[in-house]
């Protein structure tokens, strides 16, 4: 039987959010009230309570920072707030914002309780950063007209607003810069298998897909704890189901993701690579980042950025001292002899 279906007396909004053109799939997926946004608990328990009393007093919400992984839900959190407030969201981001005119362009234009969400604020200029400063804590904006014995200062009055930021490096944040989200500072935490598996439902009703029980448990499994993650999997089981014909089962949504190369616990054709090459070549370490880099033929980057995070979350390599070390874990899923834990750890 099937547990998630369109809904036969569902909203004309979420029939025609089934019947969009997939490249608005990503917005029509987001949640729309506070309801329908699964997980975070705590984080939403806060903002219900910041919100509130800030509706109470009159007044925009104080600055908030959110960050923590891609595709945890930091930029859909800045939708909610917005509508919860029925205020209006002027969106940017960090590199987009090159000059100090592109800042001033943007927060002159805001209106009287305004929210400026600005997303991977940790890549913003650190001289435009110094403009946002005064903006933020007192509402006034500093420019400098002219140059050298010439120049003079002209300050202007900004409107009250709410700046939410978002970021996935939160140590590339200056001191100050942190300091000045006096609303809060959260991170975004991983999701549970259950909470991936009711937003894979949900999404499942907007698309209009019919998926079984099993499936959404298998997607969910794979999706290594990331909604958005999860969501991509789901268009591409679907995309596999309609294509052959068949039924969005179990079976189906293994017979996708194994074309897409991705296994049972969410490893990709890349993390089983870097994690074959640390065992066969470096007999399980330890062995430097930059030297596993160069054996693999990735970046530094790469490697310590999307590959490395998820292979530690699951216990499948550690960080030593000596450096990355594959662990007994890692060994068993694929399929290689596990060696002694102790040893393991020790670079032995």
């Amino acid at each position: 039987m099937s547990s998630s279906s369109a809904p036969k007396n569902g909203s004309s909004k979420e029939k025609n959010q089934g019947q969009m053109d997939d490249r608005f799939l990503d917005s029509a997926l987001r949640p729309a009230v506070w309801e329908e946004y699964v997980g975070q608990e705590n984080i939403k328990n806060n903002l219900k309570i910041l919100l509130q009393a800030a509706r109470e007093r009159g007044h925009p919400p104080e600055h908030l920072l959110f960050y923590g992984p891609p595709g945890l839900g930091k930029t859909t959190l800045a939708h909610l707030i917005a509508k919860e407030l029925s205020a209006q969201m002027k969106v940017t981001s960090g590199p987009a914002v090159e000059k100090v005119g592109d800042l001033a362009s943007i927060l002159t234009n805001l209106q009287a309780g305004d929210i400026l969400f600005i997303d991977e604020i940790h890549r913003l200029n650190k001289t435009i950063e110094e403009v946002l400063y005064p903006a933020m804590e007192s509402g006034v904006l500093n420019i400098i007209i002219g140059k050298g014995p010439s120049a003079r200062t002209i300050q202007l009055e900004l409107p009250p607003f709410t700046l939410i930021a978002a970021t996935t490096r939160m140590a590339l944040l200056s001191s100050p810069l942190r300091s000045r989200f006096s609303g809060g500072t959260f991170r975004m935490e991983f999701y549970s298998p259950d909470e991936v598996e009711k937003i894979i439902r949900r999404s499942a009703e907007i698309l209009s897909v019919d998926t079984e029980n099993d499936a959404c448990k298998e997607i969910a499994a794979r999706s290594r704890c990331t909604p958005r993650i999860a969501n991509q999997f789901l268009k591409r089981c679907r995309d596999y189901a309609q294509v052959h014909k068949i039924k969005l089962d179990k079976k189906t949504v293994k017979e996708a993701l194994n074309m897409l190369e991705v296994d049972e616990l969410g490893l990709t054709a890349s993390d089983r690579r870097i994690l074959s090459v640390l065992i066969e070549k470096f007999n399980g370490g330890p062995v430097g980042v930059s030297t596993l880099a160069a054996a693999t033929s990735e970046e530094e980057a790469t490697i310590e950025d999307v590959y490395e995070p998820f292979l530690l979350q699951q216990g499948m390599i550690e960080r030593t001292p000596r450096g990355r070390v594959a662990t007994s874990k890692g060994y068993e899923h694929l399929g290689f002899p596990a060696p002694d834990d102790k040893q393991t750890r020790m670079g032995i």
